[in-house]
């Protein structure tokens, strides 16, 4: 995911705000305790996430894949008066953590950290949502997009993460894995889709933004 150069990277963080105390924390704590903390939004992701909520004020928010919260949180703080983030994960062993930080933070009437299939519970869900963030098991994401796509009101934004999968994108397709022939096919799909318009930032790992006509 290191995709500049290394004094390119540490001039845009030093000069990118700084997480809360309790984004730091967490950031760290994952870090120390989790197998793939790499998964985590972190810093710079993670102000990039505030910045496009405080822009657009979400009353509704739907995360497709906790992991620590990381990503949850920073959400939260641009949610419009009386928003909310629900937030998805079928990893219930991730469920303290994420809530004692979420805790931290102040925001338990803001975030709502819900353990189950993502598939079976976004189609129970209702229309109209703000704000989408897809960041769960690649092989799902052209699965998740196609069934929230007609769920996100006109002006609302569909966010996925991890869309340049470390460059492996860029390979040829036949030789690729499935995980990462989903994200070529994702890139691909939201690009010609007309009922978004899209844009892609490299952004750490890849950030596809795609915003509903």
């Amino acid at each position: 995911m290191d995709f500049l150069p290394e004094n390119i990277s540490q001039f845009t963080e030093e000069h990118t705000q700084k997480e809360s105390e309790v984004l730091y924390e967490l950031n760290r704590q994952t870090h120390l305790k989790m197998t793939l903390p790499r998964m985590l939004s972190g810093h710079l992701q993670g102000r990039v996430l505030s910045m496009l909520s405080k822009i657009h004020q979400p009353k509704k928010v739907l995360e497709i894949g906790t992991f620590t919260g990381y990503a949850a949180l920073c959400m939260a703080e641009g949610l419009a008066e009386g928003g909310k983030v629900l937030t998805l994960d079928k990893n219930e062993e991730l469920e303290s953590m994420v809530q004692e930080y979420i805790n931290k933070a102040g925001y338990q009437d803001k975030i709502e950290f819900r353990v189950g299939n993502a598939m079976e519970i976004i189609r129970e869900l209702d229309n109209d949502w703000d704000m989408i963030f897809i960041d769960a098991d690649k092989e799902n994401y052209l699965n998740y997009y196609k069934l929230v796509v007609d769920k996100v009101r006109s002006g609302g934004l569909i966010l996925a993460d991890n869309v340049l999968w470390s460059g492996k994108v860029t390979e040829d397709y036949d030789s690729l894995d499935e995980e990462t022939r989903v994200l070529v096919d994702y890139c691909k799909y939201t690009h010609e889709d007309d009922r978004v318009d899209n844009v892609l930032f490299p952004i750490r790992d890849g950030l596809m933004v795609s915003r509903k006509k």
